[in-house]
């Protein structure tokens, strides 16, 4: 075994590296998004999965800074990637460039894939195409006779040529049933062949209202419909699989009304000449610059520093969740020991004692407002002892079994009649009330002998 036939890991990661990423340009996926991380870098890195497999992802800063989202766990996505291997480990993994949500990211996957279908069919070349007749007598207009596509072409056709015949072939141009009455009214126009040129359309929409006219069918009868096709959808930014197949594409139904006046055939012929010319002169240059393209991609591939960059970038992201997560497991650590801590602080803090001490004062002022009321009490009956005691040598007492007491003017006690003169007036005070009387006749006091 000679010494050239040994492999390092390094050359061993490096040469599957560069075969899968020759092999596999590139590629289109749909999955769930799992274990997103969108690293301090501005790299972002996840995981795409389905019911059976997940493979890596990582879509670096310079990409996704382009994206329409930023992608959730459980978010169903469609990406555009490159296949790749992170050498540091040996794994392999997908690096994104375009990242879309599934719903219209399906659509548009679709819609590439019916035009590339019909692209190698030959169905969109522009030598194909028949030009629009010089002079045009009735227009076929398929769509829909209550929509704004409709007003719009007869308004501009009653303006620039009034006496156009214009024929309607009704049919819906949104939802489920769309694509099969556009076909139909296709089929009605092709035979009854009473039209010199069929614009088919409506007005602008989204990619689902729009959806109808990329259905394959619709597409390869407008391809092969024998008399001249103006596909008129949507507004100037919307493209279709029937602006492709049609031979003439309108920016919109009213442009396409334009387009089949009489004073614009000539000038569309012109225009429609200098595009042919100018696709096939394209296209040949393509041709012939396709292999210098490849072989310095191949040379790009082997000497690009970019994508070892990358790597590191992807290693140094790695080193810093590793960081983060070790971080995190001390700080964890600290937390648990800081509880330890403060319940043991707990166990010796002075407050057990305080409420201890509290509850002593509550129970002596318990006691003590116990007493109180007690020596109060007995106050109480000492206080009623007294009271009764000097309520029985009051003088109101006396007055209560009957007697009187009077007072002179001077309100002095009359205890001699002697005290009195006839025509003086005299308080008496009862038990309950008093009166006043004035003095008549005044008797001497007898002898205590007689």
């Amino acid at each position: 075994m000679s010494q050239a036939d040994i492999y390092t890991v390094s050359r061993l990661n490096s040469e599957v590296r560069l075969t899968l990423e020759l092999q596999f340009r590139q590629l289109w996926l749909v999955g769930e998004v799992s274990n997103f991380i969108a690293a301090s870098s501005g790299h972002w890195y996840f995981s795409l999965k389905d019911q059976a497999a997940q493979v890596k992802v990582a879509m670096f800063k310079q990409s996704n800074r382009y994206a329409s989202l930023q992608p959730k766990n459980g978010q169903q996505i469609l990406i555009r990637a490159r296949i790749s291997v992170y050498e540091p480990r040996g794994e392999y993994q997908l690096l994104a460039d375009m990242l879309e949500p599934a719903g219209d990211g399906l659509l548009k996957q679709q819609y590439e894939q019916i035009k590339a279908t019909l692209a190698a069919e030959g169905l969109l070349a522009p030598e194909r195409k028949k030009p629009l007749p010089k002079k045009v007598q009735k227009v076929g207009v398929v769509t829909s006779p209550t929509g704004a596509a409709i007003r719009d072409i007869i308004t501009v056709l009653k303006r620039r040529a009034p006496a156009l015949e214009v024929i309607i072939y009704p049919c819906l141009v949104q939802g489920i049933q769309a694509p099969a009455q556009i076909y139909n009214a296709i089929q009605k126009a092709i035979s009854r062949n009473e039209v010199d040129v069929l614009l088919i359309g409506r007005g602008g929409g989204s990619l689902e209202d729009l959806w109808c006219f990329n259905d394959e069918q619709v597409a390869r009868l407008i391809a092969h419909c024998p008399i001249p096709t103006v596909s008129a959808v949507g507004h100037e930014i919307d493209f279709t699989i029937a602006d492709f197949v049609a031979d003439v594409r309108a920016a919109t139904p009213s442009a396409a009304a334009e387009l089949v006046s009489p004073d614009q055939q000539q000038q569309l012929q012109l225009v429609k000449s200098a595009e042919q010319r100018l696709q096939r002169s394209m296209q040949s240059y393509l041709r012939q610059q396709q292999p210098r393209l490849t072989a310095l991609v191949h040379r790009l591939t082997l000497l690009d520093p970019a994508r070892r960059l990358q790597q590191q970038q992807q290693y140094l992201d790695e080193l810093q969740l590793r960081l983060q997560n070790a971080l995190l497991r001390h700080i964890d650590k600290a937390a648990q020991q800081q509880q330890f801590l403060q319940h043991r602080l707990q166990q010796l803090t002075p407050l057990v004692r305080i409420k201890q001490q509290q509850q002593k004062l509550s129970q002596h002022n318990h006691q003590l407002h116990q007493s109180m009321q007690q020596l109060l009490k007995q106050k109480q009956q000492q206080w009623l002892l007294q009271s009764s005691r000097l309520h029985t040598v009051s003088p109101l007492a006396t007055l209560e079994r009957g007697y009187s007491i009077s007072f002179d003017e001077q309100q002095q006690v009359i205890t001699d009649a002697s005290m009195l003169q006839p025509g003086q007036q005299v308080k008496t005070q009862l038990a309950k009330g008093h009166f006043i009387a004035r003095i008549e006749q005044i008797s001497a006091p007898s002898d205590a002998t007689n």
